[in-house]
């Protein structure tokens, strides 16, 4: 056994000997524009290696907005387990190996349902780009210069069977099986979830925000001023001219409510007014995302639930900033 060992050894010698002696010939010998070609060839397999890598294996996303705030903050760089809920062919492309589905409370990215794309080609290109340079360079702007958003990062909040409702900004849940809906914060305690959920906006404003909606309804039905309620216009001068942020869900939930109210033979305003109330349903083989800064996230209370073909990844770390770093798993 031992011969054998030897002989491999000085073999595995030799042949390093010879590779090592034509490199350095070679090298030698390099021209100018060969040694820019070999500089350009090791950058693009360097290129080649990242972009493999975040498109089947791991990618970084930064953060864009303040929609995580508490638990992801903007410009926060985050590492995305691309393999989590099946790997992707190509970016939004079909999955293979897709063995499992986002879990309640998973935080997720996925591909924005508002995205105007600017063609297959510009976002197969904007996409390279932005993998290969580990997100560093993204040319996906929009007409004023702005990085558009293609990728979401939201929490999963409703999955497959659930119905969630939003009253005056609160979430309510009524999990698959069962006949009531539970608010939101106790679901999260009972089935111990994550707590990092919040309202930022004050809830003392939302009579103001439902009067606001109602008047709106009323003047837009061509009722008199003479004819509105006192205690409406008395409840909007709270916030007439305030520069808050405005809780839009509960605005058109509000406006559905009284346009109803004002016609009630007007169908079309009855089954806008009853989605509001029953709530948003998830289909089976769906999530509703939802940012953990409630009311400053643009989610699913406006887009609705999503595919789960659609989400791409599972976010799992924090890795930049330093002060940031941690685990999400």
């Amino acid at each position: 056994m031992q011969k054998v060992y030897d002989w491999v050894l000085a073999r595995t010698e030799a042949a390093l000997t010879r590779r090592k002696a034509v490199k350095a010939t070679a090298k030698a010998n390099r021209s100018f524009l060969g040694e820019i070609w070999g500089w350009l060839d090791a950058l693009l397999f360097a290129v080649v290696v990242i972009f493999l890598l975040n498109q089947f294996f791991v990618q970084l996303f930064v953060i864009p907005s303040p929609s995580m705030a508490g638990t992801l903050e903007v410009k926060d760089r985050v590492m995305v387990n691309k393999q989590a809920y099946g790997i992707e062919v190509f970016p939004d492309g079909p999955k293979i190996f897709a063995v499992r589905t986002p879990d309640r409370d998973d935080i997720i990215t996925f591909y924005n349902p508002r995205y105007e794309s600017n063609g297959p080609f510009f976002d197969v290109l904007s996409q390279v780009l932005y993998l290969a340079t580990l997100s560093f360079v993204n040319i996906d702007r929009d007409s004023e210069g702005n990085v558009k958003e293609r990728l979401y990062v939201k929490r999963t909040v409703g999955v497959g069977g659930d119905r969630v409702r939003f009253v005056n900004g609160d979430v309510w849940i009524r999990p698959s099986g069962t006949d009531d809906f539970i608010p939101e914060s106790q679901f999260r305690s009972e089935a111990g979830l994550a707590t990092n959920p919040h309202r930022s906006l004050d809830t003392s404003l939302y009579p103001a925000i439902n009067a606001r909606a109602r008047l709106m309804a009323w003047s837009e039905a061509g009722i008199s001023q003479i004819y509105l309620p006192s205690h409406l216009t008395e409840a909007y001068r709270s916030i007439q001219n305030s520069t808050l942020y405005y809780d839009k869900y509960q605005h058109e939930a509000s406006y559905a409510k009284a346009a109803a109210q004002l016609d009630p033979t007007d169908l079309d305003k009855r089954s806008a007014s009853a989605a509001f109330e029953n709530g948003i349903f998830v289909p089976y083989g769906y999530v509703l995302p939802l940012g953990d800064n409630r009311d400053n996230s643009e989610d699913g209370r406006y887009f609705g639930p999503v595919s789960t073909d659609k989400v791409n990844g599972k976010v799992n770390f924090v890795l930049w900033p330093f002060t940031h770093l941690k685990n999400l798993v």
